[in-house]
């Protein structure tokens, strides 16, 4: 029997094969990382040993769509080479669904995207799906989205819980981590709109409601609630060689048991310049702190679900699990990028970092950061990419992170990466209408 028989054969058994156009795809993904950290995300002592390791993304990703629905289930391991026993009988936590939703096609430009998916936006400065981390980052939401040539509008909601009760809406983090990205409550809208072939723009309303879980527990109670929204501007321009994008957000709300009022900005703008295959960028952006002189309130401004390794330098020293509720961030940055062969790139950028507010217990200047990233494919389907990162940092900087001058290593905060991307598509089916 003839293989397109035999696969036929198997889709109709799946009850694939009884309606209109369809189309399946199974993916893979290998994605080893082999790092080298001398001062990566937090400043190292000279007395202490250079972290060294190797972690791998794996995942298998399926999508089925007919004519009015899409499925997307995919299955991700995250682990880091030698942390399981070669003939260990059993496995770790290492293994997840990391995306599983479907998106109904409702008619007249509407849609309903529900279950576990990225939260993709824009530059990626409030919502991403932080692709960098070999996790990666997740919700579970259902988002109503509407289309209309250069018109675009997704509205999202999520409610997390641990698990199904009858009684009471207390929400305990699990697995520990930082509490300000674990919400309770989530609901944003999304609209953006091709103003013409050169501009587009956006507009973001995101709003979370996090619990204090030391509080007193059980019953509908919140305690200890936190209501954080965050509302502005995307805006992009790009014509001939020359390039424009500005971020404008501002965070209100309160926090914690006492409700301390929340008044944030973030603000940046980037400018591009691309005359033939290199290209020059130019970047400044301003992230509100606290400044004690203003008393209780917080005006220290945090980006929270974005793809924060994507700004402020790739040494991770802000807003990357850490410097929450500080003294703000001011990056001044510069970039090239080299055509370095046919497909192949060289990355170059440099950022000087200085406090956003006056702060006499906290650094005023944190010092500055050259990050270098070449890529290039190796075969179809698979791409290398290297990097290297050092950061020359400030005395004061450094002690705010609780190491002593005498016992830093200032002259050598480095971190070095090598990292292959295997992406191959396993199998690809379609049918057409009839």
């Amino acid at each position: 029997m003839k293989k397109s028989h035999l696969l036929t054969g198997a889709l109709a058994v799946l009850g694939l094969y009884s309606v209109g156009a369809q189309e399946l795809s199974i993916d893979a993904e290998i994605r080893p990382r082999a790092e080298i950290l001398n001062g990566f995300g937090a400043p190292i002592a000279s007395s202490a040993e250079p972290g060294a390791f190797i972690s791998q993304r794996s995942a298998i990703k399926f999508k089925y769509k007919t004519e009015k629905i899409t499925t997307y289930l995919s299955i991700q391991d995250v682990s880091v080479w030698g942390d399981r026993q070669q003939i260990s009988p059993v496995g770790g936590e290492s293994t997840r669904i990391q995306e599983a939703w479907a998106q109904l096609d409702l008619g007249k430009g509407f849609s309903a995207k529900i279950g576990r998916q990225p939260l993709s936006y824009d530059d990626q400065r409030i919502l991403g799906g932080l692709g960098w981390a070999q996790q990666a980052r997740t919700h579970d939401v259902g988002v109503l989205k509407f289309v209309d040539n250069g018109l675009k509008i997704d509205a999202g909601f999520g409610w997390n819980q641990n698990r199904a009760s009858n009684v009471g809406n207390q929400f305990t983090p699990v697995g520990g981590g930082s509490p300000v990205f674990r919400y309770k409550g989530l609901g944003f809208l999304h609209i953006n709109n091709k103003f013409s072939d050169s501009f587009t723009g956006s507009f973001l309303f995101l709003g979370n409601s996090f619990q204090d879980t030391s509080g007193p527990t059980g019953g509908d109670s919140f305690p200890g609630t936190t209501r954080r929204y965050t509302s502005g501007t995307h805006l992009k321009y790009k014509k001939g060689a020359f390039g424009a994008s500005a971020n404008a957000y501002y965070q209100f709300g309160t926090i914690g048991n006492d409700n301390t009022d929340v008044s944030g900005f973030l603000g940046g703008i980037d400018l591009t310049y691309k005359p033939g295959k290199t290209l020059f960028g130019l970047g400044y952006e301003y992230i509100s702190g606290n400044d004690p002189s203003t008393g209780d309130e917080n005006e220290a401004f945090f980006p929270l679900f974005g793809t924060n390794h994507k700004f402020n330098g790739f040494m991770d020293y802000f807003y990357v699990g850490n410097h929450a509720n500080q003294n703000g961030l001011q990056d001044i940055n510069a970039k090239v990028v080299f055509k370095t062969g046919a497909k192949s790139t060289l990355l170059v950028k440099a950022h000087q970092f200085l406090a956003a507010e006056d702060n006499d217990s906290l650094a005023d200047t944190f010092g500055t950061e050259i990050d270098l990233v070449f890529k290039t494919p190796i075969v179809k389907g698979a791409t290398l990419l290297v990097g290297y990162s050092q950061a020359f940092l400030d005395d004061d900087f450094i002690n705010d992170r609780g190491i002593a001058n005498a016992d830093l290593a200032s002259d050598f905060q480095a971190w070095a990466w090598t990292m292959l991307v295997i992406k191959p598509n396993l199998f690809k089916w379609k049918k057409e209408a009839k």
